[in-house]
C-alpha cells in the first residue's frame, strides 16, 4: 500500500477515515482487510436505493467492495476535482464535469450548476415526435357494451350450434343476441385489432420517450452518485456516521426511533429475514427487542429490532406496545413480539439474582395455589356428582374420627422442621452476637453483609461486564445480509448514547390523588417507637456490649 491513509479507533476497531479527494481517488490500494463492510443489500437502507443500485454493476442486489472501488475510479474519471463529493449535495458545476460525453449532456440544461432538480424538470419537459392511434371502428359506448356481453353471445352461439347436433338444448333464461354469429365474429375482430393498434402505439411513444430520457441516464447517475457516495464510505469503509454522536445524522442501517417504556432507542435497525436474526442475534450480547410496526394510514408493516442499552427491563414484555418513527417522520403502532435478554448495566446486573428468585419464588407459589384450586374445584364438582346420583347415601354418609395415630407422623415431622429452624436461628444469633463482641465488630458485621450480597451478585455482575464491554452490532447486520468485517462494539460509554432516558424537572408540587397518609408528627412517632424497640431487643440481647459502655451490657448476659 503506497498511499497513506489515516487511520483512528473507532467503536473497538482500528478503521480508515475517508476526509480527502485523495483517499477517495486511492480506495483500490486499500488492503480489504481493513474494510469495515465487504458488502451490503442494495435496498432497504436510509439512503437512496437507485444510487446503490446504479452502483451494483452485476445487479445481484449486493453492493460489493469492488464495485464501490469501481465507482470510486468512475467518479475520478468523469469529475475534475473530487472534494465536491463532501459536501453531499446532489449540484454539481458544469465546469467540474470532466467526462465529454456526460458534459455535453449537462450543456442542454443550460445551467452553471447542475442539480437533480433541473435534470427531472428538463426530462419532464423533454417532447417527442409520438404516433397517432387509430380511429376507434365503433363508439365507445358500444364497445364498452360488446364487451360486457361478449362472453355471454359467445356461449349462446356456441350452445346453438351443439343444440342444431342434437347435443345441447338452449335454455329458456338464455338471451339470443340482437345479431347473427358473423356479424358478432367480425364486430369482435374489429375492436381486437383496434385494441392492439391502440397497444402498439402506445409501447412506440414510450420507447421513443425512454429513449431520449435514456441520453440523460449517465449525467443522472453522476449525479446521485456525487450526492451518495461519501456517505456510502462514512457506513461501508468505516462506521463513522454511526459513532459519531456529536451530530443528529444516523448511520443507513438506523431505520428510526422507538419510544417506549418512557425512553428512546435511536438503535433501531430493519429486520429483513427473521430466522437469519433468531440465528444470530443473541451473539451481539445486547438486549434486544423484535417488534411488528403497522401504519395503518400508509398501509405498511415493517420489522424491527431495538436495542436497549440503559434503564430498567421489569416493564418490557412481549405484547406491549410502543410508538416507531421511521427517519421520515412517519409514525407505526409498535408492538415486541420477541425479547432478547442480555445486561443492560452493572446496576440492573447486580440486582438480576433477587429479581429472579423473587420471579421463581411468586411463579412456585402461583403454580401450587393453581393446583390446589384445580384440586378443590375437582373434589367439589366430585361430591356435587355423587349428590347428585345418590342423594340418600350423601345425606347418610358419616365423616370419619380423626385418628391421632394418622397424624403423630406429620406432627413429628413439623416439629423437627420448627427446631430445626430454631436452631439454626440460635445459631445464627450466637454468631452475629460474637462478632459483634469483636472490636469493630458492627463494621466486621457490616462487611459480612456486604460480602454475602457479593457472593450472590458478584458473578452476575462480572458476567454483566463482561457482555457489556463486548456488545456487538455485527451480528445483527450479518442477519440482514451485511458482510460485515470488524466488530462494531457497542461499550457502555457509548450505548449510553443510544438509549435516552426520561428526564423530569424537578418540581415540588401535591398530588390530589395521592394516597391520604398519617399526619408527619405520627409517621416521627411511629419511627422513633421503632428504634426504640430495636435498641431495647438489641440490649437485652447484650448485642450492644460491643459499643464498651456499661450501660450497654444487658441484665441477662
Amino acid at each position: 500500500m503506497s498511499y497513506k491513509f489515516t487511520f483512528a479507533s473507532v467503536g473497538g476497531a482500528t478503521r480508515v477515515k475517508i476526509q480527502s479527494e485523495d483517499d477517495i481517488r486511492h480506495l483500490g490500494e486499500l488492503d480489504q482487510k481493513m474494510w469495515t463492510v465487504l458488502s451490503c443489500p442494495t435496498s432497504g437502507l436510509e439512503i437512496a436505493d437507485e444510487s446503490l443500485q446504479l452502483m451494483d454493476k452485476d445487479g445481484d442486489h449486493q453492493l460489493h467492495v469492488n464495485e464501490v472501488i469501481a465507482t470510486a475510479q468512475w467518479l475520478d474519471a468523469s469529475l475534475h476535482s473530487l472534494s465536491s463529493l463532501f459536501d453531499e449535495t446532489d449540484a454539481i458545476a458544469l465546469t467540474n464535469i470532466k467526462d465529454e460525453a456526460i458534459h455535453a449532456i449537462a450543456q442542454r440544461l443550460d445551467k452553471e450548476v447542475i442539480t437533480l432538480a433541473d435534470l427531472d424538470a428538463k426530462v419532464a419537459a423533454i417532447m417527442v415526435e409520438e404516433q397517432v392511434a387509430p380511429s376507434a371502428p365503433y363508439e365507445a359506448n358500444v364497445m364498452a357494451a360488446y364487451k360486457a356481453k361478449q362472453t355471454e353471445y359467445a356461449t349462446y352461439f356456441e350452445t346453438e350450434k351443439l343444440q342444431r347436433m342434437g347435443l345441447a338444448t338452449i335454455s329458456e333464461d338464455m338471451v339470443a343476441p340482437g345479431m347473427n354469429e358473423a356479424d358478432f365474429v367480425a364486430m369482435g375482430q374489429k375492436i381486437a385489432d383496434y385494441e392492439a393498434a391502440v397497444a402498439a402505439v402506445a409501447a412506440a411513444n414510450a420507447a421513443a420517450k425512454a429513449n431520449v430520457v435514456a441520453e440523460y441516464q449517465p449525467l443522472r447517475k453522476l449525479i446521485l452518485i456525487h450526492r451518495d457516495f461519501v456517505r456510502l464510505l462514512h457506513n461501508f469503509i468505516t462506521f463513522e456516521d454511526f459513532y459519531r454522536r456529536d451530530s443528529k445524522r444516523l448511520a443507513i442501517f438506523q431505520a428510526g426511533t422507538l419510544v417506549i417504556d418512557q425512553r428512546v432507542c435511536h438503535l433501531c435497525v430493519r429486520v429483513n429475514d427473521m430466522g437469519k436474526q433468531n440465528a444470530q442475534a443473541a451473539a451481539s450480547g445486547m438486549f434486544l427487542l423484535y417488534c411488528d410496526c403497522i401504519s395503518r394510514t400508509m398501509g405498511k408493516t415493517i420489522q424491527i429490532v431495538a436495542a436497549v442499552t440503559m434503564g430498567e427491563i421489569k416493564n418490557l414484555t412481549v405484547g406491549k406496545n410502543a410508538i416507531f418513527y421511521d427517519r421520515q417522520g412517519n409514525d407505526y403502532d409498535a408492538t415486541i413480539t420477541k425479547i432478547i435478554d442480555n445486561p443492560i448495566s452493572i446496576r440492573q446486573a447486580f440486582w438480576s439474582p433477587y429479581r429472579k428468585f423473587g420471579q421463581w419464588v411468586t411463579d412456585l407459589i402461583n403454580k401450587s395455589a393453581s393446583e390446589k384450586d384445580e384440586k378443590a374445584f375437582a373434589d367439589m364438582t366430585t361430591k356435587a356428582q355423587t349428590t347428585i346420583a345418590d342423594p340418600q347415601a350423601a345425606a347418610t354418609e358419616k365423616k370419619s374420627a380423626f385418628d391421632i395415630a394418622k397424624f403423630a407422623g406429620i406432627f413429628a415431622a413439623i416439629g423437627m422442621a420448627i427446631g430445626y429452624i430454631g436452631a439454626f436461628l440460635t445459631s445464627l444469633g450466637g454468631g452475629i452476637k460474637d462478632v459483634l463482641h469483636m472490636n469493630w465488630g458492627f463494621f466486621i458485621f457490616l462487611g459480612i453483609i456486604l460480602a454475602i450480597m457479593l457472593c450472590i451478585s458478584g458473578p452476575a455482575m462480572i458476567m454483566a461486564g463482561i457482555k457489556l464491554r463486548r456488545r456487538n452490532l455485527a451480528p445483527i447486520l450479518n442477519a440482514n445480509g451485511w458482510a460485515i468485517n470488524a466488530d462494531a462494539i457497542v461499550n457502555i460509554i457509548f450505548g449510553a448514547t443510544l438509549t435516552e432516558q426520561v428526564q423530569f424537572p424537578l418540581i415540588k408540587m401535591k398530588d390530589p390523588f395521592a394516597k391520604k397518609g398519617l399526619a408527619t408528627w405520627k409517621k416521627w412517632l411511629i419511627a422513633l417507637a421503632a428504634v426504640v424497640v430495636v435498641v431495647l431487643v438489641l440490649w437485652l440481647c447484650n448485642l450492644l456490649a460491643w459499643i464498651g459502655c456499661p450501660c450497654c451490657i444487658s441484665p441477662f448476659a
